[in-house]
């Protein structure tokens, strides 16, 4: 194809690059439209919006050009988004969360973790490594814990591929799902209002990115701390895969995999404690955070382009029925405990 090929002249990244900016500009500019806004959509609900169908539309025909670009922009400068995050909050936003936060990411990281392993290889008879990447995924961090996991049980490509095709599709759902239910909860169905609707956000969604997507279309402070209860579990990757790399003993290759520690999650850590001792003067710190927002909605637009409906039929019942399982735990389960735990530490 003609346009292809012009593309391919072009420096490797740069064509996916322009692309995931475009859409991202675009998104912008139509978050800040008063009905979307009114209707919970932020400028990166609407990125993933647009890059879903573009995704499963036009780019199919300059992914080959593109691929390398887009992938940087769902990858690198997510993590750089995230670490400028840093930029917004300071030690005292992070004391909100308290030991209530880590109490309820700890325990929806057990208890999600050991249902995947239940209903994935008990119940429904998955491969071992299939349920764990899947689990991993749904407990911790979305695809970055499934790519982390992967070198620790040795896992087969396709097993990888399955397990990020269930974040992404019950990740994405959640990004309309959790402002609906926080229009709902005062509502007499409900019951009562959860003690921080942020850390139950961050402590139950899937990605990154979709935290931070479904967090922005509530308020900001809802995003503030869902982002701070998400970064707190992402941090528990380490210690995760350590125990995985002791308890579930080698692949069926016989061989044992390698570590890989979240670095960026640090790093946000790091710009947090920076931004409270040294903050940054306010014309700089506008422009950080115009560049932050700009670097999270190219990959909320890379996130949906590589969102192809197409991974709901090529994953098969048994996968896609693990990741609802543990996608209802999540949005329910995670209701209740962090109902329950949110009272008690709070």
């Amino acid at each position: 194809m003609r346009t292809a090929s012009h593309l391919q002249t072009l420096p490797p990244v740069l064509p996916g690059l322009a692309l995931s900016a475009a859409v991202a500009w675009a998104a912008m500019h139509l978050g800040d439209v008063a009905w979307l806004q009114e209707h919970g959509f932020s400028a990166l609900t609407v990125a993933i919006v647009l890059g879903i169908v573009l995704g499963n539309t036009l780019y199919p025909r300059i992914a080959a050009p593109c691929g390398d670009g887009v992938r940087f922009s769902k990858q690198t400068l997510l993590r750089a988004g995230i670490i400028l995050y840093g930029f917004r909050l300071t030690l005292q936003d992070i004391s909100h969360v308290g030991l209530a936060g880590v109490a309820i990411d700890a325990a929806m990281l057990l208890s999600t973790f050991g249902l995947a392993w239940l209903a994935g290889v008990k119940l429904l008879k998955l491969d071992r490594d299939a349920a764990l990447l899947i689990g991993a995924g749904s407990s911790i961090c979305g695809a970055a814990a499934v790519m982390a996991t992967e070198p620790v049980l040795r896992a087969r490509s396709e097993q990888v591929t399955v397990a990020v095709s269930t974040v992404v599709i019950f990740g994405s759902l959640a990004i309309f799902l959790y402002p609906l239910l926080y229009t709902l909860q005062s509502e007499p169905a409900w019951g009562a209002r959860l003690p921080d609707f942020g850390i139950y956000i961050g402590s139950t969604v899937h990605e990154v990115a979709q935290v931070l997507a479904a967090a922005r279309s509530i308020d900001q402070h809802t995003a503030d701390t869902a982002v701070i209860t998400k970064m707190v579990r992402v941090m528990m990757l380490a210690p995760f895969l350590l125990m995985l790399s002791m308890k579930a003993g080698p692949s069926s290759s016989g061989q044992r995999g390698k570590l890989s520690i979240p670095w960026f999650a640090f790093a946000f850590i790091g710009v947090v404690v920076f931004n409270s001792v040294m903050p940054l003067p306010a014309a700089v710190a506008q422009l950080v955070l115009q560049a932050d927002t700009l670097l999270l909605a190219m990959a909320m637009a890379a996130l949906g382009l590589t969102t192809h409906l197409s991974a709901i039929r090529n994953a098969g019942m048994k996968p896609m029925i693990l990741g609802a399982i543990l996608f209802a735990w999540l949005v329910i389960g995670g209701a209740l405990v962090n109902g329950a735990l949110g009272r008690l530490l709070a």
